[in-house]
């Protein structure tokens, strides 16, 4: 199996479900606070890792010429809600670029831009206040702090509506077939509950209250 058909299944996956299978397995991944700017905003690939630090001179943006087509762009602000580090122009350039998104742990600028390019991002918000000479570009392509949970360069993020959960590259493959199989099962459910089976017993049936325990 390629790695694009690997990539194609975790994007046909709820990230509900991913984060279902992460802790299942006792890992963790679900972003918290990171969501979507727009509605139906969702984003599937390989993290381009960018981490900034606090300086009082500093640009923000750079980095983006670096950035491959189908990556998702995963910047660690600290959770900083203060100044911005992704606006108008990078949101053009990325979205022209190929780039399938961005994730940022702090906030964001320029929104109707993402919305009219729909192009995604994930933040904690919006604000106007720039983060030139508020934060400093220190480090690309190195494991980063995104919401608390590490993320390595090449994890994978996907975003929907729910939010956001980061993958480990190498247990990818296992946790997307696990994933897959508690979708399976949902579906199962779903479709014994409205032809009148009891919520209940098709839930007990089929190990729903057992699916996020250990393996």
């Amino acid at each position: 199996m390629t790695d694009r058909d690997l990539l194609a299944r975790a994007a046909a996956l709820s990230t509900a479900t991913l984060s279902d299978a992460l802790d299942s397995l006792r890992l963790p991944g679900a972003l918290a606070g990171l969501t979507p700017l727009h509605a139906g905003d969702e984003l599937t690939g390989p993290a381009f890792t960018v981490a900034y630090q606090q300086r009082t001179a500093g640009t923000v943006g750079d980095f983006l010429d670096d950035v491959p087509a189908g990556a998702v762009v995963a910047i660690a602000n600290r959770g900083r809600t203060d100044c911005t580090v992704w606006g108008g122009i990078m949101t053009a350039v990325a979205a022209d670029r190929s780039v399938a998104g961005t994730v940022v742990d702090g906030i964001c600028r320029d929104t109707r831009l993402a919305a009219d390019a729909r192009y995604p991002v994930f933040s904690r918000g919006r604000w106007v206040r720039t983060g030139k000479d508020r934060v400093e570009l220190e480090a690309v392509a190195v494991p980063v702090l995104l919401a608390g949970v590490r993320v390595a360069p090449g994890d994978l993020l996907r975003g929907d509506a729910d939010g956001v959960v980061a993958v480990p590259a190498p247990r990818l493959s296992e946790i997307v077939e696990i994933a897959e199989r508690i979708d399976r099962a949902e579906q199962h459910i779903l479709e014994r509950a409205m032809a009148g089976e009891p919520l209940a017993s098709a839930r007990a049936d089929l190990g729903y209250h057992t699916a996020q325990r250990p393996l």
